[in-house]
């Protein structure tokens, strides 16, 4: 059943992402333009999904399971750091260079467009790098 959730979920994201124009890179680059012919179309958009998003964070946070039974995990960090901001930063360079960010270049990928490939196999490639710088920093480790 959590697996059928899951796919569900999926596709209800992905249509969405669709719908609402977030799948289309010069959509989202023409929201970021502020200096250019602006669209805020997506403001309305980004709306909607913090509305959602507090709605479903707050009925989580009373929760210690899912409605499907399995276990809570919400984030437990609350410091910004370096890191986080410097991890914040390329995620908004990427996203104002290409126009994706990961949700929408996966969709993208899957109806076909070829600036997504470029996307994802960069964003695997940074994934991966990553991994290698952390793996490095906790001496060969890996992460718990």
């Amino acid at each position: 059943m959590t697996l059928f959730a899951s796919l569900l979920a999926g596709l209800v994201f992905g249509l969405g992402l669709i719908l609402s124009g977030m799948a289309n890179p010069a959509k989202v680059l023409g929201f970021l333009d502020l200096a250019g012919p602006w669209d805020p179309s997506l403001a309305f958009v980004m709306a909607g999904a913090i509305g959602v998003g507090l709605v479903a964070f707050s009925v989580a946070l009373r929760r210690t399971r899912s409605w499907l039974g399995a276990e809570m995990k919400l984030p437990t960090a609350h410091r910004i750091d370096r890191r986080l901001l410097a991890g914040s930063a390329l995620f908004g360079i990427g996203w104002g260079i290409a126009g994706f960010c990961p949700g929408p270049a996966l969709v993208s990928l899957v109806i076909g467009g070829p600036k997504a490939l470029v996307f994802v196999v960069a964003m695997l490639a940074g994934m991966g790098l990553f991994e290698l710088i952390e793996r490095h920093r906790r001496g060969g480790r890996r992460a718990p």
